[in-house]
């Protein structure tokens, strides 16, 4: 039997597909998987039994034509038994048409769009299923009913951690911290996060890792300058070598983001700080508890959650959903969860 499974984007939701092909791997042996994603993100599937197929949607696939293209270059690999898509946008629309057009069944994720906009607007505040359990869900349809890998990670595993690279020359703790977001709406103010890193700092001896995409590069330049005794990793490590030293933090600080993601899949404790989106819409940390997810309560700001992946603006004008999160409070957060 051998299975496609489609997500290209984005990298914390491809990064959330590992559990559940690992539990593949383990559950069902003799199923090859290839998987249909970004070049860039082919580390996190380095040590699964999986086939990495990566697009060129700037070049041969790129387009409408190029969707043709690259299902004819799927079907060169070899005969398809079925199709599960995870990712339901128009190009994967289009690539499950010409799937069935072959014979071939296909199976595709139900993102819960319905739920997540009643969320959005208030009408139904309650926690909707984790974006791992909506993957599961989808291969449940194509017949593979599985459960997902749970507490430490299948990335760093085995003869992995052989090569992962101790963290250099501290002993003391050892927080990793990823301050930025894509979008303004899930940013907690950089004054902010330098603030509660002195806070830290000044009661504790601690060492900070600096963490953030190729677009943060300078920001996180600057930002090691404001903050004593930290170090700027960005640009530093290829993904593989981010992936191993998140595994060895004591914890990670960062927003609703794929740091947040990637060192929860480490099994490394992930404290995240949330603004306009939240973790009742299903994009939570992993397996960590509910309190590590630091934000106002919906009861206190009715407004939130306000958007589903952190586009739009603050309807209220203010950003009170990041603003109010002093980092007199945050730093009380994380002594009362302990993790010094």
């Amino acid at each position: 039997m051998r299975i496609l499974v489609i997500r290209t984007s984005a990298m914390g939701d491809v990064a959330l597909t590992a559990p559940v092909l690992g539990a593949m791997n383990l559950q069902f042996p003799g199923t090859e998987i290839i998987m249909l994603t970004r070049p860039a993100f082919a580390p996190f599937f380095s040590f699964l039994a999986v086939t990495i197929f990566t697009p060129d949607f700037r070049g041969r696939h790129k387009g409408f034509p190029g969707i043709f293209r690259l299902h004819k270059d799927l079907n060169n690999l070899g005969k398809i038994d079925r199709v599960i898509d995870i990712h339901d946008v128009i190009r994967t629309r289009i690539l499950r048409i010409l799937y069935r057009l072959q014979g071939i069944p296909v199976s595709v994720i139900d993102k819960g769009r319905r739920e997540k906009r009643a969320l959005i607007r208030g009408t139904g505040k309650i926690q909707l299923k984790h974006t791992i359990e909506r993957y599961c869900d989808a291969f449940a349809k194509a017949g593979f009913n599985i459960e997902p890998i749970k507490g430490r990670s299948i990335f760093v595993t085995g003869a992995a951690e052989e090569k992962t690279p101790e963290i250099p020359g501290y002993s003391g703790i050892n927080i990793g911290v990823a301050p930025y977001a894509k979008h303004h709406l899930k940013s907690w103010p950089e004054e902010n996060m330098v603030s509660l890193l002195s806070h830290i700092s000044e009661k504790y001896k601690v060492r900070f890792w600096l963490f953030g995409g190729k677009e943060e590069e300078e920001k996180l330049k600057n930002f090691e300058k404001k903050v004593k005794g930290s170090t700027n990793l960005s640009g530093r490590l290829s993904l593989s070598g981010e992936l191993a030293v998140i595994s060895r933090l004591d914890f990670m600080i960062a927003m609703d983001s794929s740091n947040m993601h990637m060192a929860a899949l480490t099994g490394t404790k992930a404290v995240s700080i949330w603004g306009g989106t939240d973790p009742l819409n299903g994009f939570g940390a992993w397996m960590q508890p509910d309190n590590y997810s630091i934000r106002i309560p919906v009861s206190e700001l009715t407004c939130r959650p306000c958007t589903t992946y952190g586009k739009g603006r603050c309807r209220r004008g203010d950003l009170a959903c990041l603003n109010w999160l002093t980092p007199e409070i945050v730093f009380e957060k994380l002594e009362q969860l302990k993790l010094f």
